[in-house]
């Protein structure tokens, strides 16, 4: 059984390196197979930061009565903290609203003159609250309205941020749908370049199959030495996938975060460094075994 595997392995690296301008053509097109999956991935990755990124800028703030005491309203904060879709919420006293506005607006000599002509703080402690996602908002908000606390609420102003609220979700949800979209359409294209691919390889040696098929050799010996052809094909794809995602996620890493400061290429290509390897080397490994045993077995009559 050695023998025959030893066989085997010398019989697929010879057909691998038999027909150079084949091999060659094979492993640049399952490397190409290789970087749309990993393309695919990135985009996960960096469409995940860019929707994290985006719900963090959206809230929503509940004012509470003048009169209300700061224990009332932590004790408000506390029970909104244990709600499911709350991520976060934070507690701005008045007295922190108006040192936040006075901030934001110290250069406009208009607004500043007409808080100092009201003679006192207008504005209104409140708690800013985070969800988890965008759609989640007005659940909060059915919440607050029927809560036992609803008599300290002065006003909840998810309605007027409703539309921005709406616009990141649909951005969100396009992101997302784009995404399983791509994967679907990708995986398709990958598998039949791979598959058609392979089978021209095979096609090329069916008279040395059917040579080995006449002086009774099993199916398993005839496929053995394309399943490492298909092997070696993966491996070298994704050596040379793996050098050309490091080369564009270092070369384009500084002209993405002028665009989007929050995201690192390079960063992200350095800490999924063995992810990636995983996914490629599973990508390029298993469609060449795969397409190997199917373009064998259909279009070989094997």
């Amino acid at each position: 059984m050695f023998t025959s595997l030893k066989r085997i392995i010398r019989a697929g690296w010879t057909g691998f390196y038999r027909n150079p301008g084949l091999t060659v053509a094979t492993v640049f097109i399952m490397a190409t197979v290789i970087f749309f999956i990993t393309t695919l991935f990135l985009f996960n990755l960096v469409s995940g930061i860019l929707i994290s990124n985006i719900q963090e800028k959206v809230d929503m703030s509940v004012y509470f009565k003048e009169d209300i005491l700061s224990e009332d309203i932590l004790a408000v904060k506390s029970e909104l903290k244990g709600i499911p879709e709350v991520k976060d919420v934070e507690y701005v006293s008045k007295e922190q609203a108006l040192e936040k506005f006075i901030e934001q607006h110290k250069n406009e000599p208009v607004l500043m003159e007409s808080l100092t002509e009201v003679g006192k703080n207008p504005f209104l402690a409140s708690l800013n609250i985070r969800a988890w996602q965008a759609s989640q908002y007005e659940q909060v908000t059915n919440f607050l309205a029927d809560s036992s606390f609803n008599n300290l609420i002065e006003k909840v102003d998810y309605y007027q941020r409703k539309p921005i609220i709406d616009k990141v979700f649909l951005i969100t949800s396009g992101v997302n749908k784009a995404g399983i979209f791509s994967g679907i359409v990708l995986g398709m294209i990958a598998i039949l370049i791979a598959f058609n691919t392979i089978r021209i390889a095979i096609y090329n040696s069916s008279e040395e199959i059917s040579t080995m098929r006449l002086v009774g050799a099993s199916n398993w010996f005839i496929r053995g030495p394309f399943l490492i052809q298909g092997i070696i094909a993966g491996f070298f794809a994704t050596l040379f996938t793996l050098l050309i995602t490091f080369a564009l996620c270092y070369g384009f890493d500084s002209k993405i975060s002028v665009i989007a400061p929050q995201i690192s290429t390079f960063a992200l290509f350095i800490s999924n460094f063995w992810i990636l390897v995983l996914i490629q080397l599973t990508a390029g490994i298993g469609l060449g075994v795969i397409s190997s045993l199917i373009a064998v077995r259909k279009y070989l009559k094997v």
